[in-house]
């Protein structure tokens, strides 16, 4: 069983900053690439930021150059700095993880935490 602990998110201004970091825990081989998704009211879920687990990252355009995505891989936990926060950044934030169960599992399996609230005020 894998399993995804998030934490942070919250209140904040616009133009403030906030971070989420997300814990992957259980018994697994190896975490492929990690991410973040974000999912407003009404509005289908879509992609943040990824990174893979050689560090390459990948952002959303409504969130590059505010947003940082960075990973610890000895501690299986990926971060999310947001900076220069907007309104339209409200959403329930959720991480991803692409994780491969056993040696010789040929693909990973997605797994997925169960969401912070980050709200942002105008």
């Amino acid at each position: 069983q894998v399993q995804l602990v998030e934490s942070g998110g919250g209140l904040v201004q616009a133009g403030g900053s906030l971070s989420v970091s997300c814990t992957a825990s259980g018994t697994f081989f190896s975490i492929n690439a990690m991410g973040w998704y974000r999912q407003a009211p009404g509005k289908e879920r879509e992609l943040v930021a990824t990174i893979t687990n050689s560090g390459n990252t990948n952002y959303a355009g409504s969130v590059k150059g505010r947003f940082t995505i960075s990973r610890d891989n000895a501690k299986n936990t990926v971060f999310l700095q947001m900076n220069s926060l907007k309104p339209e950044d409200t959403a329930v934030y959720y991480c991803n993880a692409q994780v491969k169960r056993t040696a010789w599992s040929r693909v990973p399996n997605d797994y997925w935490g169960q969401g912070t609230q980050v709200t942002v005020s105008s």
